[in-house]
C-alpha cells in the first residue's frame, strides 16, 4: 500500500485571482513546504484555455512545476477549446481525465475541487 500523501487540485474555475491566489498558491506552498508528498493539478475545462493562452498563470505553473508539482490536462477539453498542441508546447501532461478522476474518488483519495 502507498503511504505516500497524495493530492490531487481539480481546476476548473478559469478566474484569473482563483487560480492565482488558491490554485498556484496552494499547490507551489504544498510541495514548498512539504504538506503533501505530491500535488497533481488536473486542468479540466476552460482552465484549458486560461493555461494556453495566459503567462502570468503560465509563470504560476512553472515555478509550482519547479516546486515539484505536477500539471496533466483533460485530452477532451484541450482538444474542443482548440489549446492540445499549446499545453504539451509548455511540458503539460495532455490525457483522457475521465477514469483516472473516477478512480480518484472511488479510491477515496485527497481531492480538491476549484
Amino acid at each position: 500500500m502507498d503511504n505516500s500523501r497524495k493530492l490531487f487540485i481539480l481546476w476548473t474555475n478559469a478566474d484569473l485571482h482563483t487560480s492565482q491566489y488558491m490554485v498556484m498558491m496552494y499547490a507551489t506552498n504544498s510541495m514548498l513546504h512539504n504538506w503533501w508528498d505530491e500535488v497533481t493539478v488536473i486542468i479540466w475545462g476552460s482552465t484549458a484555455k486560461l493555461a494556453a493562452e495566459n503567462i502570468s498563470i503560465q509563470n504560476s505553473m512553472e515555478m509550482a512545476v519547479h516546486a515539484g508539482v505536477r500539471f496533466s490536462a483533460c485530452i477532451s477539453c484541450a482538444k474542443q477549446l482548440g489549446v492540445q498542441a499549446k499545453l504539451e508546447d509548455l511540458g503539460i501532461e495532455v490525457i483522457p481525465w475521465g477514469l483516472p478522476l473516477t478512480e480518484i474518488l472511488q479510491n477515496n483519495e485527497k481531492l480538491i475541487t476549484i
